[in-house]
């Protein structure tokens, strides 16, 4: 899988790009997803992401991950067709400022947090959503089945 990474905030080390990398594929792989797959993680402060939170979602306060998932199907959208390209996940955008307070708020490391962030992102990429309490529990129990099997777990 290719992962394309932008960091508008100059605060996330390659360490932690090199971690959510490997923390993705790894992901990728539990889930079957074809290594020709494609998908962007942008790191961005509060202010940013509030501005993405209120254009897109129409909620007016910082979060910490949005998703934007490429295979969406949205009414009235035509389909496109052609020759089979790689698979287009989407895109997966966190606040770095909200990873830190929520860390330090949940009492562990910030690149537990930061990994939580991806794979939930991730998992939304991938049709998984938590608004009814039965999908919630598959997909919480998925990222943390995921995060504890990397080596990411709750200290």
């Amino acid at each position: 899988m290719h992962i394309d990474f932008l960091d508008e905030t100059k605060e996330v080390t390659e360490e932690h790009i090199d971690l959510l990398n490997r923390l993705l594929k790894f992901s990728a792989e539990q889930e079957e997803i074809s290594h020709q797959a494609e998908m962007s993680v942008t790191f961005v402060n509060n202010e940013q992401i509030q501005m993405i939170n209120r254009n897109y979602r129409q909620k007016d306060q910082p979060t910490d991950v949005i998703s934007f998932a490429m295979q969406d199907e949205v009414e009235g959208e035509m389909e496109i067709i052609g020759e089979e390209g790689p698979l287009l996940l989407g895109d997966i955008i966190i606040s770095i400022e909200k990873a830190k307070e929520q860390a330090k708020e949940y009492q562990h490391s910030f690149e537990r947090e930061l990994g939580f962030l991806a794979v939930h992102g991730f998992l939304h990429l991938l049709g998984y959503d938590h608004m009814e309490e039965a999908d919630e529990k598959k997909m919480f129990a998925k990222q943390e089945e995921y995060l504890n099997e990397f080596g990411l777990k709750r200290k």
